[in-house]
């Protein structure tokens, strides 16, 4: 509390001029009566030294006291001794200096002698101010407004700066809480397979397919029981995982049947203009990695400007296959190609074929004369035909079927011998390059998408083949970085997640007849149609010490919702000039929240609406609408149902 001297200003003594509340002053030619207020120390019936206490009249009165001699001059001041400090425990504080008056009484010192004073008090001692008085109303105040209040400069900073630490304190047990609630900045490791079933990895129900790692995963984090792509297509669906938007909103839904990049030569690919995750985690000092198939475009105009390559969004480091893993990347494997190639080459070839025949039998005949230069122009036209069909077979594999490290192609056509070795080994080596900061990693795996392949270590050691096979090597790559984060002691602060872009591709059938698609469990339809099998896909998220694990989430959920949930996780804001679709997947895993934030989900087969699920807010079920358009040959709408 700060202490302030009050005392009244000296008045020259007249008969009638008397302090407020007190008895009438004496006359200047009598002596001061000093039986009604004695001297300190000399109080009447007192125990001890001191002064006694006021009277409630003569507070505030300045203390009277035998006058001592006049001073010679105004510089010759006489201090009092200091008064004892009201509080316990409490240094007392000197009072400031008072000059005695010739009357008996004491007054305080002019400007000019408060400046001498400062000028000849010792270094270190106390520096006293001289305050202008203030007017106060009555009722607040008994002092008016003549009095002065002194006031030292220590005490003033002492109090500014208790008030200073105490805020600071304040400030600081208040980020303290905060912290203790807020949830760390993770490093991130997505994985995601292609063409993955829900109804593969042994926690969604498989007794035979071994996949442990993929289990382990699940055990220790949250399993989503209704994970949904947002289209049954590769090309779309990572889209929209990279950027928390539905394809069609980015351009990536197509108009045609092929909703999917397949020649590296196409001038398509994700928009420079879209955000994805990778660029709003550099921006926030990750380090930025992807390994494997990007398959969202290469080149805008030319086959070096790169405009759609990893690089231009936001990944530092890209080591793997620009465009997709097909069958005809794999010698030996059949093509995708065959039902295009049947009737674009097989068709024509036939035709010519014919043609020829009639024309050759009928001129032998004699029944038509057909000049030389028509069968000349005929058999060139087959000619073509043919040697473009052989050409492009050729050519294919090494022009589209390569692999890339960063800028620069590194193995053309690639080799699948030991492939997902070596993918593997680099993204381990990603993680001990980076395991002192923040980094991102997303793996996308080229299992399960045919062609099929696996190294040797795995050839023939599943009881389904060919795709088992390839499914068994898949789970080694997740185990291996598991036990990567767990060696280098990141799991606790690494957020990993494991899904599909879409359902199995079940209706995959090489020429002999062989199965090279997935299991999609209990649920209709596949890859590249919209029912439950082309859509629903595994999800599982593990975070130590944040996600509870062994948790099973049957609500609807999304690709799409990564992007937020990773954004906001790694402190960055979201873009606010465009529409996200995600949602924030933390309140759910938390457990903060026990509703999706979906009410509507739509899924579209490229740029066409197929169904819509629907989520009330305020019901435990949700419901599927799937939409089915009939259309004549004339492309006129004939019917609509809703099933």
């Amino acid at each position: 509390m700060e202490a302030r001297l009050r005392t009244q200003r000296p008045r020259p003594p007249t008969p009638t001029s008397r302090p407020r509340g007190g008895p009438r002053a004496p006359r200047p030619h009598a002596p001061p009566p000093t039986h009604s207020v004695p001297t300190r120390g000399a109080a009447a019936g007192s125990k001890g030294p001191g002064r006694r206490r006021r009277l409630s009249h003569e507070r505030g009165r300045p203390d009277v006291g035998p006058a001592p001699p006049p001073p010679a001059s105004l510089g010759a001041l006489h201090t009092a001794p200091p008064r004892p400090s009201p509080l316990r425990g409490c240094t007392p504080h000197p009072s400031p200096p008072r000059t005695a008056l010739a009357g008996g009484g004491r007054r305080l010192p002019t400007q000019k002698e408060a400046v001498q004073i400062k000028k000849q008090a010792e270094p270190g001692a106390p520096r006293f101010c001289l305050l202008r008085g203030t007017h106060r109303p009555r009722s607040c105040s008994r002092w008016s407004w003549e009095h002065k209040i002194w006031r030292t400069v220590s005490r003033d900073r002492l109090k500014f700066l208790s008030l200073k630490m105490g805020t600071l304190l304040l400030w600081l047990l208040f980020i303290c809480e905060a912290r203790s609630h807020a949830v760390p900045t993770p490093n991130f490791v997505l994985l995601m397979a292609d063409d993955l079933g829900i109804g593969d990895p042994g926690c969604y129900g498989n007794k035979t397919l071994r996949t442990p790692n993929i289990d382990r995963l699940a055990r220790g984090g949250v399993k989503l029981t209704q994970h949904l792509a947002a289209s049954p297509l590769c090309t779309p669906s990572r889209a929209a995982f990279m950027t928390g938007r539905y394809p069609i909103r980015s351009g990536m839904a197509s108009r045609s049947q092929v909703g999917v990049f397949i020649f590296s030569a196409s001038s398509g690919g994700l928009p420079h203009s879209e955000i994805t995750f990778a660029k709003l985690l550099k921006n926030q000092g990750y380090s930025t990695a992807l390994i494997g198939k990007w398959h969202l475009g290469t080149s805008c105009r030319s086959s070096t400007d790169l405009c759609h390559h990893p690089l231009s969004h936001g990944f530092d480091y890209f080591h793997g296959l620009p465009m997709t893993n097909l069958r005809d990347c794999k010698p030996g494997a059949g093509s995708v190609f065959t039902r295009a190639l049947r009737l674009l080459v097989f068709t024509p070839l036939q035709v010519i074929a014919i043609t020829l025949l009639t024309l050759a039998m009928l001129r032998c005949l004699g029944l038509v004369q057909v000049p030389r230069c028509v069968f000349f122009c005929l058999s060139f036209l087959a000619a073509l035909v043919l040697g473009t069909l052989l050409c492009f077979l050729h050519y294919f594999r090494p022009l589209n079927c390569f692999l890339m490290r960063n800028r620069d192609i590194t193995q053309q056509p690639m080799s699948y011998d030991n492939l997902t070795q070596r993918l593997t080994a680099d993204a381990a080596q990603f993680i001990q390059r980076n395991a002192k900061t923040p980094f991102l990693l997303v793996l996308a795996f080229l299992h399960m998408h045919t062609a099929l392949f696996s190294s040797k270590d795995f050839a023939g050691k599943s009881k389904h083949g060919a795709y088992g096979d390839a499914a068994e090597e898949m789970d080694w790559s997740v185990g291996q970085i598991l036990d990567v984060l767990d060696e280098l002691k990141l799991a606790n602060n690494t957020l990993v997640y494991f899904s599909s872009d879409q359902g199995a591709h079940v209706e995959e059938v090489t020429v002999k007849g062989e199965g090279h698609g997935g299991s999609n469990g209990i649920y209709k339809g596949g890859k590249a149609n919209n029912w439950e099998g082309g859509i629903r896909v595994p999800g599982i998220l593990r975070w130590p010490g944040v996600i509870q694990a062994g948790l099973e989430i049957d609500e609807p959920t999304s690709n799409m919702d990564i992007f937020p949930t990773v954004a906001k996780l790694a402190g960055s804001p979201l873009p606010e000039d465009r529409i996200i679709d995600g949602r924030d997947l933390m309140p759910l895993l938390q457990g903060r929240s026990h509703r999706s934030d979906h009410e509507f989900l739509f899924h579209y087969c490229n740029f066409y609406l197929n169904a819509v699920r629907w989520h009330p807010q305020n019901k435990t079920q949700a419901a599927k609408l799937s939409i089915l358009k009939l259309e004549n040959k004339k492309g006129q709408s004939s019917e609509l149902r809703i099933c």
